[in-house]
């Protein structure tokens, strides 16, 4: 084995191989293994940072001179999840040296409610930094997709007299003109549509609980840019035990983050009887709920609402998880269920999620959508 793989086993086992891979190691590669040490081996496992600040904050300047952007994002989520180092996001200090990104977002919304005055301006800093790189790649195909589903339905080919497009009109009918009365015969007549403030309504309804933490982060960008599209009125329910409607707050996505509580229980039934509250066109309205399903609260009732969603025209489809965490833990025996009463049941990434509301919106087949992109559905229990 050449000396360059000899380094790359070492730096990966770490130093309780040093002794059997012998191998030296340059000034770089000492600092690398140093800086994984300390969060991977130290401490029988445990990581070495220990609860010191200057520790922490020394660790986070090396980490972001030895690895790409990445990796330090990995490795910062590791050192929460391992170290439980909190204090990462208690201090503005430490908060301006971690590399911003959706799962320290979902961090720091878990914070939200304990963070101190001091660091919250930091921390609405970060969240507004993550946030504006998201609108930025996720706005105009989402504008552009829903948009695009709905053009069709803003043109009547029977319009009322007010709602004649006369331009358009006359445009079709030149071939209509007629010489001897110096008009044309309008034969076909083409019209705005529905002059109504929204062709469509959209209702998110997320839970808040601890595990779907990017998926929250993920749903507060995706309704904040369907708020700003006229054709739709999208409303943005978020809840665990309680339930809080921060529809009020899409035109802020900030705001509308640092508003949720990630964490506590989980009452669907109850976000469900106050989605259908607020529904008042319901074959004119898809309602996406994100959930993992499981049910803390009354599943047979949760059960129930499900089916009279579905049977008064609502158009229903359940995400287990809206983000590019991988395949999501989720109460499989309550998704079968609403698989066997026609609400189809799936993980969805946010690169997919501009197109899956552009089909739902135009009442496509979501089953059929979710098989052309590769998607796994769940299936209705037989029994």
């Amino acid at each position: 084995m050449n000396e360059e793989r000899l380094k790359r086993w070492r730096l990966v086992l770490g130093s309780e191989t040093k002794e059997e891979l012998t191998v030296p190691l340059s000034k770089l590669e000492t600092g690398i293994d140093k800086t994984l040490e300390a969060l991977y081996n130290g401490d029988k496992g445990r990581g070495g940072l220990g609860a010191s600040s200057p520790n922490v904050a020394r660790w986070l300047g090396d980490i972001r001179e030895y690895f790409p952007n990445t990796v330090v994002k990995v490795m910062q989520q590791d050192a929460l999840k391992r170290l439980n180092l909190t204090s990462m996001l208690m201090e503005p200090e430490m908060l301006e040296s971690v590399v911003p990104d959706v799962h320290l977002v979902a961090n720091l919304m878990t914070l939200s409610r304990v963070i101190p005055e001091k660091t919250k301006d930091t921390a609405r800093q970060v969240v507004r930094k993550v946030v504006e790189e998201l609108m930025q790649k996720l706005a105009a195909p989402t504008q552009q997709a829903i948009s695009g589903s709905l053009n069709r339905s803003t043109r009547s080919r029977r319009p009322r007299h007010n709602e004649i497009n006369w331009p358009a009109t006359i445009l079709k009918n030149l071939r209509h003109y007629q010489p001897e009365y110096n008009t044309i015969i309008p034969e076909t007549r083409i019209g705005y549509g529905r002059r109504r403030k929204a062709l469509k309504d959209i209702v998110l309804c997320i839970d808040q609980s601890g595990s779907m933490g990017t998926s929250v982060v993920y749903s507060g960008i995706f309704g904040a840019v369907m708020g700003s599209i006229p054709a739709v009125q999208t409303k943005m329910v978020v809840f665990d035990t309680a339930v809080a409607d921060l529809t009020e707050e899409l035109q802020d996505p900030v705001e509308l983050l640092f508003g949720v509580q990630l964490g506590g229980g989980t009452d669907i039934h109850q976000a469900l009887s106050y989605c259908q509250q607020i529904i008042t066109r319901p074959t004119d309205t898809v309602l996406v709920l994100i959930t993992d399903l499981y049910e803390g609260g009354d599943e047979k009732e949760m059960r129930k609402m499900a089916a009279q969603l579905v049977n008064a025209g609502v158009q229903v489809v359940t995400l287990l998880a809206l983000n590019d965490d991988g395949a999501p833990s989720y109460d499989h025996s309550n998704a079968e269920y609403l698989a066997s009463i026609g609400i189809p049941v799936f993980a969805c990434t946010p690169d997919k999620f501009p197109d899956l509301m552009a089909s739902a919106l135009s009442k496509q087949d979501i089953g059929q959508w979710a098989a052309a992109q590769d998607i796994k559905v769940t299936s209705a229990n037989p029994a």
